[in-house]
């Protein structure tokens, strides 16, 4: 059961249990409100044989007693409930986090930020309340009627028929809705998702909607979203209560049964006044928490695309492997690799090369051509489609992508920066790194020459993603950490992009320095850039079109050599006022 709670409700194992433990806190607290009806009856029936007044010192002890197991099953239920899904709903929300830390990025390609960020945040929270109000006192009030109903058909079977027959026409009318309510909550929704990936859109966005003035226009777009998240939301609230409104109203019909049931039997005389009294008290006590059962009901069943969507995150595979390494050396082996992000894209077609420990291998080609994934495959951030990638003869699809990721010190094209200090956002290469190992890093990178010039120098806050630098002054920081990591194989990807000329020198001269016996993977479109490698891969259209040194790639004159001929062209290239004819 326990296992089908974890399933069924994206939780983990405690919080399966504590599902459990509340479920039966709302029974027995249901139950205890049934006990001032006994206290009740049982007075009418002394008040009537005149046997009352002699058993005052009963009835004030039977009063308190039913206000004390009152105070101690809410209490109960409280914390079985309340406190316990608070617990549960930050246990979700990690092990959502850790889950993705372990998917493979592929699954990234097909999500949005806004999607993932409303998963972990919204899904949780709306998920928190369904397992704190919902859930339990669904289960509470169907088990402790169910129980109830049992004592019922014992008194008096007719007048329990009279009471009951509402209940299993109500929950089916609210049950039948399922399908119903999950189609508007879907809509609903990729409503909301289309809404938040607008508004993160322009936000990131803003600065080239400015410089396009496309400010209006954008907006107009954004205002149909948002309108159209209202409009899901009132549709859905008529559908949920166009079911539960209709069951409440049956529900009631059962008052009315059973006042018209009891009048024929009392008149027929085979029902005595005090039992009909007795199930008037009842049915007046009982319907009014399946009243709010049927509600909770609908809000359990909206419940389940939230949990379809975090159980597309749990559910899908991920990475493992060996958390030993066990590579000789760190020559990085491409053997007949081929790769597609899906059945109808295939990036990579039978690529075979071997990056040399000690050696600088450069990917170049045009655009699209693959560099990118190899680099991102080398490291595993995908596993290859077919063929085999080594590190040092180890096999890379049989390591803990963690543990592989040990070897690879890499700075992409897009940098990534923390709202923190230069010195810590450094430190993310190591964090166990002195500040005299941070600062030397840095001085590897050219980082110093603007740190010192900042009002609080290493120590200045660098804004959300280091909004307050250039982006020159960013891609240092990110090869700063590079060094600070110190692994023996490094992926540079477009790394000096954003440098200009005296920079590139610089960094370029850091890194001949580092990588003294280590495996190099350098992705550039320049060819400058690249004209000291050891070794060049041309790689187009998914195939390595042409591998070995540049000078032998320029003999060729092939793919590489026709690059570099453009290139040397485009440098002769120089702005000029066009003429103007009338």
């Amino acid at each position: 059961m326990i296992a089908w709670l974890q399933k069924k409700y994206a939780l983990s194992e405690q919080g399966a249990k504590d599902l459990v433990k509340g479920c039966i806190a709302c029974v027995l607290q249901n139950l205890s409100f049934l006990f001032p009806v006994g206290l009740l009856y049982q007075l009418v029936c002394d008040l009537l044989s005149g046997g009352a007044g002699g058993r005052a010192a009963f009835y004030i002890a039977g009063c308190v007693a039913c206000v004390g197991l009152i105070l101690l099953t809410t209490w109960f239920q409280y914390n079985a409930t309340y406190l316990a899904t608070y617990v549960e709903s930050g246990v979700r929300r990690i092990t959502l986090a850790e889950r993705l830390r372990k998917i493979p990025l592929s699954f990234f390609s097909k999500k949005d930020l806004a999607d993932l960020t409303s998963t972990i945040m919204a899904d949780c929270t709306f998920l928190e309340q369904s397992f704190s109000h919902f859930i339990p006192e669904l289960a509470g009030s169907i088990l402790s009627t169910t129980l109830a109903a049992i004592g019922l058909l014992v008194f008096d079977w007719r007048m329990a028929l009279a009471a009951l027959w509402v209940l299993p026409v109500s929950f089916a009318i609210v049950g039948g809705s399922a399908k119903v309510q999950e189609r508007l909550n879907q809509k609903a929704m990729d409503a909301k998702m289309a809404c938040a990936d607008g508004i993160q859109e322009c936000i990131e966005t803003v600065r080239d909607l400015k410089a396009n003035n496309a400010e209006g226009e954008y907006l107009k777009g954004l205002e149909k979203k948002i309108r159209a998240v209202e409009r899901r939301s009132i549709i859905n609230e008529f559908g949920l209560a166009a079911f539960v409104v209709s069951a409440s109203l049956i529900l009631k019909l059962g008052i009315a049964t059973v006042a018209l049931v009891g009048a024929v039997l009392l008149v027929q005389g085979s029902l005595d006044l005090l039992t009909f009294f007795l199930f008037l008290l009842v049915v007046s006590r009982l319907y009014d928490p399946l009243q709010g059962a049927l509600q909770n009901l609908a809000a359990v069943i909206s419940t389940r695309t939230n949990i379809a969507r975090m159980n597309e995150i749990l559910d899908h595979p991920i990475q493992q492997g060996a958390t030993q390494l066990t590579n000789q050396g760190c020559d990085v082996k491409f053997d007949h690799v081929g790769f597609a992000y899906n059945a109808e894209e295939t990036v990579l077609k039978d690529v075979s090369f071997t990056a040399k420990q000690g050696e600088v291998t450069a990917l170049v080609g045009p655009s699209g051509g693959g560099k990118t994934t190899v680099s991102r495959l080398a490291a595993r951030f995908w596993d290859v489609s077919q063929g085999k990638i080594t590190v040092g003869g180890m096999d890379i699809s049989q390591v803990d992508p963690e543990a592989l990721l040990s070897l690879f010190s890499i700075v992409f094209q897009d940098v990534t920066l923390f709202d923190n200090t230069i010195l810590e956002n450094i430190r993310i290469g190591n964090k166990d790194a002195t500040d005299e190992q941070v600062l030397e890093a840095a001085r590897l990178a050219n980082v110093d020459e603007f740190a010192e010039k900042l009002p609080d120098r290493w120590n200045t806050a660098i804004g959300e993603n280091g909004c307050e630098l250039s982006g020159g002054e960013r891609q240092r920081i990110s090869i700063a950490r590079a060094f600070l990591k110190d692994a023996p194989i490094i992926l540079l990807d477009e790394a000096t992009a954003s440098l200009d000329v005296e920079n590139e020198t610089l960094i370029q001269s850091a890194l001949s320095r580092l990588i003294q016996d280590r495996t190099v993977l350098v992705i550039a479109h320049r060819m400058r850039t690249v004209a000291g490698a050891d070794k060049i891969v041309v790689l187009d259209q998914g195939i390595a079109a042409e591998q070995g040194a540049p000078a032998e790639l320029l003999k060729r004159d092939g793919l590489y050599a026709h690059m570099v001929r453009v290139q040397r062209e485009s440098q002769n290239w120089t702005l000029s006022g066009s003429e103007r004819t009338n």
